[in-house]
């Protein structure tokens, strides 16, 4: 508790300090050259085969034995951000439980086999394994790109950095909650009869998608988008008993292993019903493919393609639409395409690309 009554101190006497010196250092820099490849001494991401002629129950078991600790630290973290609003921790703990567990039985095949098999192999009660899964619905703070080089060869990267509301660490200058998530990052495969057909980023234990690749085919990612009519009220609905809203990880796992193309990518992705609106960044594999998808929950408000585009090449999507001004305490966006406009289309690729999402405050702070 006392560590969140620090955070949120911080953020509310450095508003001001942010809001004007966010085109001042610390808080933002020249633009990058020569982050990639990262230092040898992180720790590179794991990589995992997940079976999917295994048994929903089982095929991530391997996984979920070598991760329980950290996602018991992760969901431990989370809880304590609820806490303070039910009075203490322990309260906490059991609002989970009997909120979130019930969520469960109504989740569509596979989800609903692989979180009580990741709760039966963690032991992690089941009503948190939900809270964790359920999390990622409302809070993806990010940047990704799609860029087009003189070739065009696409290349689509993001960043997912916690930044705003969860947890400045003053000591050691991180993101309390980002700290937690990177021992989670894993590179899963999706197989069938031993065939790759998909992959994805994940967080051990998370099953949805923020972050896929189709082979050949297309790419995608999401950001979370803030809007009045939010991911919480899809929660709630469904709570209620209104299942027509698609969970979004979820959908969008469905949709990489399950489309063919970009196009069909798009088909899916523009008229399915979801539970939270969101920003959704596809690539393709033919020039010009590349479109920001901005979702309410139950229709498109708007797409993007990046052919016809203002920089014709290249698309930088963050949290906020890109037809309006983002808030002066937060534009990543501009800062963004700065650099991708000093890369310029002929230079562009992932090492550079990488330099630009590692920029503050592109990177948050």
């Amino acid at each position: 508790m006392k560590a969140l009554v620090k955070y949120v101190v911080l953020f509310i006497f450095g508003l001001p300090l942010a809001t004007f010196g966010q085109d001042i250092p610390p808080y933002t820099e020249d633009c990058r050259n020569g982050t990639y490849p990262p230092p040898s001494t992180e720790q590179p991401a794991e990589s995992f085969i997940l079976n999917l002629d295994i048994s929903p129950g089982a095929r991530w078991s391997p996984l979920i034995k070598e991760k329980t600790p950290a996602i018991k630290a992760l969901i431990a973290d989370i809880i304590d951000l609820i806490s303070p609003f039910l009075k203490n921790v322990t309260k906490g703990i059991d609002f989970v439980d009997e909120l979130f567990a019930p969520l469960a039985k109504d989740f569509p095949e596979p989800y609903k086999s692989e979180i009580h098999g990741i709760a039966e192999t963690s032991g992690i009660p089941l009503g948190q394994v939900v809270l964790y899964n359920v999390f990622y619905e409302v809070f993806t703070f990010c940047t990704s790109i799609v860029a087009e080089d003189e070739a065009g060869q696409l290349y689509h990267a993001r960043n997912l950095d916690f930044g705003l509301f969860l947890g400045w660490d003053i000591q050691n200058k991180t993101w309390a909650l980002t700290e937690r998530l990177r021992p989670l990052i894993v590179n899963v495969e999706y197989q069938v009869r031993g065939q790759t057909v998909a992959k994805a980023v994940h967080f051990a234990g998370y099953l949805g998608v923020l972050t896929g690749v189709k082979p050949d085919l297309f790419t995608l990612s999401m950001n979370e988008r803030f809007n009045l009519d939010g991911g919480y009220l899809g929660i709630l609905e469904w709570v209620l008993g209104d299942h027509n809203g698609k969970w979004m990880g979820y959908e969008l796992r469905d949709t990489l292993l399950s489309a063919n193309s970009f196009d069909d990518a798009m088909k899916t992705l523009t008229t399915v019903e979801f539970l939270a609106p969101a920003y959704i960044i596809i690539g393709g594999n033919k020039t010009g493919q590349g479109a920001i998808i901005t979702r309410d929950r139950k229709s498109t408000a708007d797409v993007k393609m990046m052919k016809g585009s203002d920089s014709d090449w290249f698309l930088v999507q963050t949290n906020y639409d890109n037809w309006k001004a983002p808030p002066f305490f937060d534009d990543r966006r501009a800062p963004a395409t700065k650099c991708m406009n000093k890369v310029s289309r002929k230079d562009v690729g992932l090492p550079r690309i990488f330099d630009v999402l590692s920029t503050k405050p592109v990177m948050n702070l």
